[in-house]
């Protein structure tokens, strides 16, 4: 497994972590015990950053990974949660509301300290609430030692440089801009790299759509997009590959992205995405894939309050 530097940060990040959502059954009903031995395959093959939220399965997947992660020498890995978000819904980035999500994450994590929190879907919440609560509860958290480094999640990049404008941040979550379809938060990286913020990217098969299966039926992308996606992973399966394969190498493959998450909660697929990680990209299969892929490239959908999404096209 290869290492990074995230950002400013003392902390080396593997290229590929693990994205702790699956545990808590957010994509399909998972086996407990399979969940657990996932996350211990995952490390011991190499990934040593694993984040995951309050949100994912309703406190389900913390609780599933404290399990996991009780059994593995706490000073090996890396451990990111999240605050702010707490259902489909629900949203809280009050200072108080804070304190007790990580409070009650770090029980659930069977730990006492978070090496990185991040305020969950920011673009959803009061923007006002965000800055003079949430980012001030970060940084007394920071000052306690109960977190280490701080920063923000969303998926509008706006959202990112308007929380810039006015605070600073060690690190920031973007998720379903980096990846075959969507490149777009390369445009965002000088601002990050000026501001000495660490980037975690996450979802490079976009939710779904760069895989064989179906697309879920709550999936934002508009029907273009699902059609395009679906059509390069046909392609890809009728010559014998694996879009997947190709969407986790291309996402890791750039060195100005520290690491990329993925979520599984299957011991085989999480053995199969690092094999894939650290194999070399089919050039000519790329190039192809990415031709195909050009009409939607950075093309996104909306996430939030509408300010946050007005160059949607």
């Amino acid at each position: 497994m290869e290492y990074r530097k995230l950002g400013t940060t003392e902390l080396d990040v593997s290229i590929l972590s693990f994205g702790a959502s699956s545990l808590g059954s957010v994509f399909r009903d998972i086996d407990e015990f399979e969940g657990i031995k996932t996350v211990h395959t995952a490390v011991d093959m190499g990934i040593n950053y694993i984040d995951v939220s309050p949100y994912y399965g309703l406190t389900k997947a913390e609780s599933v990974l404290g399990k996991a992660v009780k059994e593995l020498p706490r000073d090996k890995i890396l451990l990111s949660s999240k605050a702010g978000r707490y259902g489909a819904d629900t949203f809280d980035f009050s200072k108080n509301r804070i304190f007790q999500s990580v409070e009650e994450s770090l029980e659930r994590l069977h730990t006492d300290y978070l090496d990185m929190l991040f305020l969950h879907d920011i673009e959803f919440g009061s923007f006002d609430e965000v800055i003079e609560e949430g980012i001030p509860a970060l940084q007394q958290l920071k000052r306690e030692g109960k977190v280490r480094f701080y920063g923000v999640s969303g998926l509008p990049l706006m959202v990112f440089e308007k929380v810039l404008e006015k605070e600073k941040l060690d690190v920031i979550l973007s998720y379903c801009h980096y990846s075959l379809n969507d490149t777009s938060l390369l445009k965002l990286l000088p601002t990050l790299q000026k501001k000495e913020v660490g980037v975690v990217n996450a979802s490079p098969l976009s939710m779904g759509l760069l895989n064989t299966r179906e697309v879920a039926d709550w999936h934002p992308a508009d029907p273009e997009i699902v059609t395009v996606c679906k059509k390069a992973a046909a392609y890809c399966e009728s010559i014998g590959e694996d879009i997947a394969k190709l969407a986790i190498q291309y996402s890791v493959a750039n060195t100005s992205i520290p690491t990329t998450l993925v979520s599984t909660a299957s011991v085989k697929n999480i053995s199969r995405n690092i094999s894939w990680a650290n194999e070399p990209i089919n050039k000519e299969l790329l190039r192809t894939v990415l031709e195909m892929l050009a009409p939607i490239h950075n093309r996104t959908w909306s996430s939030g309050k509408p300010e946050y999404n007005e160059n949607i096209i």
